[in-house]
Formats: C-alpha cells, sequence, structure tokens
C-alpha cells in the first residue's frame, strides 16, 4: 500500500496508474508517428505535442476513475470491467472532442486517438490483477482475531496488494485457523527470513500470556514492517472494525487532526464544487421541478431536520421523492427497497441521486460540506448512538452530500447496515484530506452513472 495525504491506495493501482499513463503520453506520439508514416511531414517530439500528451493522458485517466476502474474492491467479472474501460474511453473521447472544438489547436488525430485507447484497453486488464509486487504477510495468531482476515478479506480482489503466507500459533491459543498455520518453533525473525516476510501483523488473542516483545522489536530493528489487526484492516478495507477497536488506539493512532488550514481549505473546497455543480446541473434541477409539480402539485421541496457537526441541528433540503403523506402516521422510516411511498418521479431523481442536489444551499449556508457522513434524523441517531459504539463519533465532522459510505457500501435501511457504514465514515474522520475528498467525488459520478446506491 502507498499512503497519499494519510489516504491507502494499493501498490497495484499505483503501478497501473504509472503505466498507464506513460503508455497514453507515449502513445499519442506513435500515433501520430504512424499516421504520418510513409508522408512528407516531418514529426518532432515538440512542446505542442508533449501538450497533447499530458493532456489526452489527464482526461483519459480521470474518465477511467469516473468509472470506478480504480476502486478498491471491484468485484466484476472480466466483461463488466471491460464494459467500464469502453465506457471510460467514451467518455474520454466525448470531453477531448469538447476541448478541441473549442480550442481546434490542440486537436488529435482519430489515428493517435484510437492507438491510445486500444493500448490502455490492453494495459488495464494486462494489470489490474497482477499479483507481481504483493506484500508477503505472516499473520501472528492462529485464534477469533486471525480468523477475522480470512472471513472479512476471503476473495482475490480484497488481498490485492498482499499474500498471506502463514498463521503462527503460539503456545495456549485455540486454533481456529484451518490453513497455512506455522508452529513457533524457531525465532519470528528466522521465520520471516526463511519464508521472505515484508510485514508481520500483530492479531494475538491474549497480549498479556503470549506476546513475543523482544521477537517482535528484533523483526522490527532489522527492516521487517510490523502493524497491528486494526491498523492492517483500516489499510486494506478502508474502514476502521468497530468489533476490535479500542479507545487507546483512537488516542494514539495518527489522523483525527483538525488545523485552521483544514478548516478553511475545506470550506473554500465546499463552496467552489458547489457554485460548480450548480452550475453544470441547473437544467436537471429545472426539469426535476418541472416533473415533481406536474405529477401531485405538491410541494418541491422537502425538508427534514437532521444531525450535523458537533450533534447542531439544521433543516436538510431535498426534492420530495415521496408522497405528501409518506410519514402521517407521525413514525420516522428508512427507506426501503421498491418502497410503495416513493413517486414515479421521485423513483427516478432518487437513483440518478437528482433528489440531493438543493442540498448545495445546505452547503453554501454552512450546514453541511461537499463531502463526509450523511446527516442522519435526530431519531435515529439516538437509537443508533445507544445500540452501536462509536456512531456519536461521525459528527465530530460536517455531514456531506456523499461521503467515503456511500460510495463504498449500498444504500441501507437497518441497523445492520449503519453499523457498517460507520466503519466507512470513521476512517473518513481519521483520514480526511482533499485528496480523499476529490476521490469521493469522482467515484461518486461513476456511481450516479452506474445506478448504484440510490434507492
Amino acid at each position: 500500500m502507498v499512503r497519499v495525504f494519510r489516504h491507502y491506495i494499493p501498490t497495484a493501482f499505483v503501478l497501473l496508474g504509472v503505466i498507464e499513463t506513460l503508455v497514453l503520453l507515449l502513445s499519442v506520439f506513435l500515433g501520430s508517428l504512424l499516421r504520418f508514416w510513409g508522408s512528407e511531414v516531418t514529426l518532432a517530439f515538440d512542446a505542442l505535442l508533449l501538450g497533447k500528451s499530458l493532456l489526452f493522458a489527464a482526461l483519459m485517466l480521470s474518465a477511467m476513475t469516473f468509472m470506478g476502474l480504480y476502486q478498491r474492491h471491484l468485484r466484476e467479472g472480466i466483461v463488466a470491467a471491460l464494459l467500464r474501460v469502453v465506457a471510460g474511453l467514451v467518455i474520454g473521447f466525448i470531453a477531448l472532442s469538447i476541448l478541441f472544438y473549442i480550442f481546434p489547436s490542440i486537436a488529435l488525430g482519430r489515428g493517435e486517438f484510437a492507438l491510445s485507447s486500444l493500448v490502455a484497453l490492453i494495459v488495464f486488464v494486462r494489470f489490474v490483477d497482477d499479483d507481481t509486487g504483493n506484500r508477503r504477510i505472516l499473520v501472528l495468531g492462529v485464534g477469533n482475531r486471525a480468523m477475522a482476515i480470512n472471513n472479512l478479506l476471503r476473495r482475490k480482489t480484497d488481498q490485492r496488494g498482499f499474500s498471506i503466507i502463514g498463521y503462527v500459533k503460539f503456545p495456549g491459543e485455540r486454533v481456529l485457523v484451518e490453513d497455512n498455520v506455522i508452529q513457533h518453533d524457531v525465532t519470528l525473525l528466522e521465520l520471516s527470513k526463511k519464508y521472505q516476510i515484508d510485514e508481520i501483523v500483530v492479531a494475538i488473542e491474549d497480549r498479556r500470556q503470549s506476546f513475543p516483545m523482544h521477537e517482535i522489536v528484533d523483526c522490527r530493528m532489522s527492516g521487517i514492517d510490523v502493524v497491528d489487526l486494526l491498523t492492517f484492516f483500516e489499510r486494506q478495507t478502508g474502514k476502521i472494525m468497530i468489533d476490535i477497536l479500542n479507545p487507546s488506539w483512537l488516542i494514539f493512532s495518527d489522523g483525527f487532526k483538525y488545523g485552521v488550514l483544514r478548516v478553511y481549505s475545506k470550506r473554500i473546497f465546499d463552496i467552489v464544487a458547489s457554485l460548480l455543480l450548480l452550475l453544470i446541473s441547473l437544467p436537471v434541477i429545472i426539469v426535476a421541478v418541472i416533473a415533481i409539480y406536474l405529477e401531485d402539485r405538491g410541494p418541491i421541496l422537502y425538508r427534514q431536520v437532521r444531525v450535523g457537526e458537533n450533534w447542531k441541528l439544521f433543516q436538510v433540503l431535498k426534492f420530495r421523492s415521496m408522497r405528501v403523506d409518506a410519514e402521517s402516521d407521525g413514525q420516522a422510516k428508512f427507506a426501503s427497497k421498491n418502497d410503495s411511498r416513493i413517486t414515479r418521479v421521485g423513483d427516478v431523481i432518487r437513483k440518478l441521486r437528482v433528489d440531493e442536489l438543493p442540498q448545495i444551499v445546505n452547503v453554501l449556508r454552512g450546514d453541511m460540506s461537499f463531502v463526509g457522513p450523511r446527516p442522519e434524523r435526530p431519531v435515529f441517531v439516538e437509537q443508533l448512538s445507544e445500540n452501536i459504539d462509536y456512531y456519536s463519533e461521525r459528527h465530530r465532522v460536517k455531514p456531506g452530500i456523499t461521503g467515503w459510505a456511500q460510495i463504498c457500501y449500498p444504500y441501507g435501511d437497518s441497523e445492520k447496515d449503519s453499523y457498517e457504514k460507520l466503519q466507512f465514515d470513521l476512517y473518513y474522520v481519521k483520514n480526511y484530506s482533499l485528496f480523499l475528498d476529490l476521490i469521493i467525488l469522482f467515484q461518486t459520478a461513476g456511481a450516479v452513472l452506474w445506478g448504484k446506491g440510490g434507492r
């Protein structure tokens, strides 16, 4: 894993991004060379061609990210992945065509684009599931904590970037892991050298009795990375595992930093992003307003009290997507799948996330941020805070129109779903940066295009 502004990115994706960038840059030159091969036109690799290459690479990589091809856990078959690649290339082509129309002097020929697109497709399919460069990991422990790795990271996509070489059994531990159990009959350093271990994950059940402090220090001082189980899960899953979380980890781990620079930079980002979204989505907003009104002549906007930063209450704005009498009995309810209260127009705007657009006003007011945990109703917050540990900690930051939990987990309508989403929200609160906000925005756009998450 590579850590950029406290956000973990799989090494395979970094390698893929570097390779694709180089390929896209070079393919423009090669495409131009092939285009004019045998003609009297002299091709020089000048500043203009370099500028075209950089523009092409930036837009195509943005399109690929937009289509979710750099998601941490893309659990789709090769056909679906290829469809995403093709869709990304089409989006990139459209964006480039608009730019070339506005600025004809930077236009690329059809040959350059065709060659670059083909190479990008081949490179992505070749390297996306490549195990080259995986970190070799040794897990200390064979009990419940060690078994959690097998249970939660059992798919190949979950294990991108690392390979579990074995689980080391210590005296007195109950063996729950079935495969790759290694006896602790030599020192950990010897085991690490024997199996060419890059990293040790500490997942011992009872550290007071069997924790091999001196051996772990010996490994650490010999250049082998050592991490605790919670940090390992945070890095690999993009969430903080509540069931193994303890207050001391929250106190001593890095992150959870709130300086003046962060507050003002995020506020500036919120205002700029909101105004841009308002400008881009204005035609969609007008159509939504007309459609909602024509369907049942009811109110256009829906106001609801939500819990904001530091548990401050505010009124969130949304386009109304349910019947006027949706909660006539006074009982707050989660929206469920195929909810009968949702109108026909409401069903469409929910799936496309258009119903969230009025929250731009909430962001400009300062009640919300553009990116952050989704705001919940007070009755749900009170209920969930009583039943789920650390739930109240998600309110340390402003809620957002979209968030890390929204792109990593599908829409939820139960306490279990809220529990799962909280783990992603805590990761965001801990590791926030503008870089992470940009990743979330790109992937949100892709999720909307693919119809994921809305209900």
